[in-house]
């Protein structure tokens, strides 16, 4: 196959790729640029500009025809926003059927219509799964089912694989049969969703955001998104962008490393660290350890631990960070391998 028709398959295969709303987003955002991009996130909340980091992230590539009807599409949806802010249904029917005829009209009025709504549930878009869960796991299989039919696909999947089976079952069977649902129901389901939410917030403090979730997010993203996110941090908070570093990766994180990688930061460290750091680690990151060790390395460890007693929790944590920076250092010199997020391929 020729170089001209690789690049025209290449281009077929993205035209016909259905881009969901979130990809579309960040495919204008990335249209924009930097500059003016960073201008749209300060009026958006964190949620929303870490949800669109990780889908300019993972966008890949976009042809220019695609990118261009999204732009248009972009382009008509801010138009038939600002028509029926300023003017109202009737008006802004007039403008868009100017514009782009009867067709297209109806097509966007339908659409704004609908973001315009109230939409249902809307207290549920920052609950975690494993709250969701906690909240419905002893309700009636088709509340369930109704009530996760109004949350994000992967939000419903968590919440539905740590259901009992026979419940399971159920709940994925009235979502797939849930064609609608009477307003009033619905309404019902709503209010008393919220009012038990509202008790469980005030009752329970509930973790949002911070460092660690910051920190799971960036581990998620390509390197060099994250190169160009903490190159931007650095400047603004030295502080905050090293503190998110040191939460990239904790040492339990050694068992996913390969083995030539854990031979390659253990010639970097010192024996003491080593034993201090296994002192309070599990079985699992010490068999991975000394798995990669010479015999007589890894018996020289193993007295050293049988004679370190009454140790500090504090010196045993220095001790996992320092090995820690070890593997970072080496990571940044390309002479070992994190897998990140779980999304690594690595090639023997």
């Amino acid at each position: 196959m020729s170089v001209a028709e690789i690049a025209s398959d290449v281009k077929v295969k993205n035209a016909a790729r259905k881009l969901t709303k979130q990809q579309k987003a960040a495919a204008v955002i990335v249209s924009l640029g930097m500059d003016k991009a960073s201008q749209l996130y300060k009026y958006m909340t964190p949620q929303d500009v870490e949800r669109l980091t990780m889908e300019i992230a993972k966008l890949g590539y976009i042809d220019p025809d695609q990118t261009e009807g999204i732009l248009d599409e972009y382009y008509q949806m801010c138009l038939t926003n600002k028509a029926v802010t300023e003017g109202g249904m009737e008006y802004a029917r007039a403008v868009l059927e100017r514009a782009f005829g009867q067709q297209t009209a109806d097509s966007l009025l339908e659409k704004v219509t609908k973001s315009l709504k109230n939409r249902k549930f809307s207290f549920l878009d920052n609950v975690d799964a494993k709250s969701l869960l906690a909240a419905l796991q002893y309700e009636r299989p088709q509340t369930i089912a109704l009530v996760l039919s109004y949350v994000e696909p992967d939000k419903a999947a968590a919440v539905i694989q740590d259901l009992d089976p026979e419940v399971r079952v159920k709940v994925v069977e009235g979502i797939a049969t849930m064609d609608s649902a009477a307003p009033s129901a619905v309404k019902i389901v709503e209010s008393e969703m919220e009012k038990k939410f509202t008790t469980m917030m005030s009752a329970t403090n509930v973790k949002v955001g911070g460092i660690d979730y910051v920190a799971d997010v960036m581990n998620n993203l390509d390197r060099s998104s994250e190169r160009a996110i903490f190159d931007r941090l650095e400047r603004k908070d030295a502080e905050l962008a090293e503190e998110i570093r040191k939460r990239m990766f904790v040492f339990e994180d050694i068992i996913t490393m390969d083995d030539r990688s854990v031979q390659r930061f253990l010639r970097e460290c010192e024996q003491k660290d080593l034993v201090l750091a296994l002192k309070g680690t599990t079985e699992e990151v010490a068999q991975k350890i000394f798995s990669n060790m010479s015999s007589r390395m890894a018996q020289s460890i193993r007295d050293d631990l049988e004679i370190t007693t009454n140790v500090r929790v504090r010196d045993v944590e220095e001790a996992q960070q320092r090995i820690e920076n070890v593997i970072r250092m080496l990571e940044e010199k390309n002479e070992l391998i994190i897998i990140k997020g779980k999304k690594d391929d690595i090639i023997a």
